[in-house]
């Protein structure tokens, strides 16, 4: 299925006087400029001017391309939330039923998408799956400090059964635990200060098992090293089964294992230490536990990073109503396109092949 049958029942928020163009010619248009290195809406509108005769294989833009400002009323009038749920179908479909995966969430913020009475910049968060690499979904949340319940709206959107989730430590709480469990999934949670007890406890439980059990510790501890541009790390992971002596435990639903990650950073002649703790649903098998919290920042490094240097997101200054969220929407859309392509090439030179390239852009687009 193409995916404009995906968006083609998006209820359009302009009265029938209103609408000279069709809305699935402005979605259209949108995506393929963007796609093509377009960032702003004059932009977009310069893309589709040279590119009409190009656009119109597809869709009739009957009355042209739109200006620049009918684009941007259009894009920030849309509701957010019907135009992410067309992004779930797309996603969901691309997804199919190629079996478990883990889905890592995190939050980013736009920077300079704050305007009026928008007193702070957008706070979005990404869900992101590791073996498709692929932007699930988006979701907009009220600030950093705000994300549990956006998080638990994703999870409830989501198929996730059979799925590993993680998380950071922000979004580490037993309703969210209880949710992932609920629908049928896996966690692992960072434990930070804002659950005290519970990582006093883990902490006091890892220091005794080093003491009392110093060969049970080696053999459940897994250890890499890293290197590169005069830095040297080392990560020793440690996994046990939770016991009686962690009674915070029995609050989270489905915890079965905790997880003790020690980092060590040697750069030039300075030293660096970390410890970080987490609790997890996972059985005992370090290798997969420390694949799966490495694997975690992939959000940071294939989405947020890909989004600021190659779409420029943090220099983006689209405002206007729910614009901000949308084109973010959107964004994350096209990425995923440019993504499952097989062509190997980077982000930002698939980019530039489908500005030059009509027929690249085509196969971006539709497969």
């Amino acid at each position: 299925m193409s995916f404009l049958q995906h968006f083609e029942n998006l209820e359009d928020p302009r009265t029938h006087i209103n609408k000279k163009h069709e809305l699935l010619d402005i979605l259209f248009l949108t995506v393929a400029a963007v796609l093509s290195g377009a960032e702003g809406w004059k932009g977009i509108k310069e893309f589709g001017d040279i590119k009409l005769e190009w656009l119109r294989k597809f869709r009739p833009f009957t009355h042209g391309i739109p200006v620049d400002d009918t684009i941007a009323r259009v894009m920030g009038a849309l509701e957010p939330e019907p135009f992410i749920r067309c992004f779930i179908s797309w996603v969901n479909e691309i997804r199919g039923d190629k079996g478990n995966d883990q889905i890592a969430i995190d939050g980013k913020t736009l920077r300079r998408s704050f305007e009026g009475d928008r007193k702070s910049a957008l706070h979005m968060i990404t869900a992101w799956s590791k073996e498709h690499g692929l932007v699930l979904t988006q979701s907009r949340s009220a600030g950093k400090k705000n994300e549990n319940q956006s998080v638990l709206e994703m999870l409830e959107l989501l198929e996730i059964k059979g799925s590993l989730i993680s998380v950071d430590a922000m979004n580490t709480q037993k309703k969210i635990a209880t949710k992932i469990k609920a629908k049928g999934a896996d966690y692992i949670l960072c434990v930070k200060a804002n659950h005290k007890t519970l990582l006093n406890e883990i902490e006091a439980y890892f220091h005794k098992m080093k003491r009392d059990e110093p060969q049970l510790i080696r053999d459940v501890t897994m250890e890499e090293h890293d290197h590169g541009h005069g830095r040297i790390e080392v990560r020793r992971y440690t996994q046990l089964p939770i016991t009686q002596w962690i009674s915070e435990a029995s609050h989270w639903k489905g915890a079965i294992t905790i997880v003790e990650v020690e980092r060590e950073r040697h750069i030039k002649d300075k030293l660096q230490t970390e410890t970080q703790y987490y609790i997890s649903s996972l059985q005992p098998d370090v290798a997969a536990v420390a694949d799966a919290i490495r694997s975690h920042w992939e959000v940071e490094n294939k989405v947020h990073w890909v989004l600021d240097v190659t779409y420029r997101e943090d220099d983006s200054r689209i405002r206007r109503e729910h614009a901000a969220e949308n084109m973010a929407s959107l964004r994350r859309f096209v990425m995923n396109l440019a993504r499952i392509h097989p062509r190997k090439n980077s982000m930002k030179g698939k980019l530039q092949q489908a500005g030059w390239d009509d027929s690249f852009r085509e196969e971006l687009l539709f497969g």
